[in-house]
């Protein structure tokens, strides 16, 4: 009976959140170019349960590159509004839109001069007529047996401010690089504070082949280290270009095969993307996913190569991949 309880609850809310993608209209979009257009942040207001859902959707949008706080509403009106202006973007949340402490509120965030969007489940509640924007979060019923307690409703309110996150994500194009960024205490992201010189395969320990060379000796020395590239130096050490496995393959593809008569130089890529050592490896991580490669010449001190710097090396075997591989 319990687990049957529970499998109950589970499909009641699972259903209301299905549901919410029939809700989702034009203001959707238009609240994401709002925010994108701001120069402000996002506030976030609400009172009890909303209060805590719209709590943990202002910690999404702050971790993903949208600069967002939560305001209390009792608080606001006690003078917390001062930290409120014009250029910002308020989001509204009451699941019924009667919420009197919101309702307080939002008159006067009006005299400030915000744009205010509202999630709630009744489009023509006190609090909607205050709103530039209503966005949809009704659900059919809670989950509760005596449909009183906020679950259902809180899970579709959680469930959208994840939308409005994620839209705001791919509409900046905020990057893993710049997450970690915000997430300095996790493995990761101490491990991307770091510089470039200290994770990178030294010089005299990366595959490189001279200028000149054939694409059978190319071939040879890229299946030797298995970093998929090998770089191209000319006689003073200096790197002139870069073969990855990516070249081969468009070679191949072109009908070529002929690797004893082909030279290194046909097909490798003139001045590739490079760093130096002293560079942060968030950034080696940002050029790496703008450009789709995988592997980073490193070039020290007068312009001579100091390394190798491979994705892996980075994130750990297995964890990303591009559609690329190619400089």
């Amino acid at each position: 009976m319990i687990i049957d309880d529970a499998i109950e609850v589970l499909k009641i809310e699972a259903q209301s959140l299905l549901n919410l993608t029939k809700k989702i209209d034009q203001s959707f979009e238009t609240l994401v170019n709002d925010i994108c257009n701001s120069s402000g942040r996002v506030i976030i207001s609400g009172i009890g349960k909303s209060g805590l859902i719209g709590r943990k959707i202002a910690a999404t949008l702050s971790s993903t590159g949208t600069n967002a706080m939560f305001l209390h509403p009792v608080e606001a009106v006690h003078g917390d509004l001062g930290m409120v202006s014009r250029t910002d973007v308020v989001i509204a949340i009451s699941n019924s839109g009667e919420t009197v402490e919101l309702n307080q509120l939002l008159p006067v965030i009006r005299e400030v001069g915000c744009r205010i969007a509202g999630f709630t489940g009744k489009r023509n509640s006190t609090m909607a007529g205050f709103c530039d924007l209503i966005i949809d979060t009704g659900v059919e019923k809670e989950a509760c047996p005596l449909n009183m307690a906020p679950t259902s409703s809180t899970t579709a309110q959680l469930a959208m401010g994840d939308a409005l996150a994620v839209a705001l994500i791919k509409k900046k194009q905020f990057k893993k690089s710049d997450f970690m960024r915000s997430h300095p205490g996790g493995a990761l992201g101490q491990r991307l504070a770091c510089r470039v010189g200290e994770l990178m395969l030294p010089a005299d320990a990366a595959p490189g082949i001279q200028a000149g060379a054939s694409m059978a000796q190319a071939l040879e020395c890229m299946d030797e280290y298995q970093l998929g590239a090998v770089l191209v130096l000319d006689g003073k050490g200096l790197l002139t270009g870069i073969l990855t496995d990516g070249d081969i393959r468009h070679w191949i593809a072109q009908g070529q095969s002929d690797v004893h008569t082909t030279l290194v130089d046909d097909l490798m890529t003139r001045s590739p993307q490079s760093l130096s050592p002293q560079s942060f490896l968030y950034d080696a991580l940002n050029l790496m996913e703008k450009h789709e490669i995988t592997v980073l010449p490193i070039i020290g001190e007068g312009g001579r190569l100091a390394g190798l710097l491979h994705l892996h090396d980075i994130l750990g075997k297995g964890t990303f991949k591009f559609n690329g591989g190619s400089q």
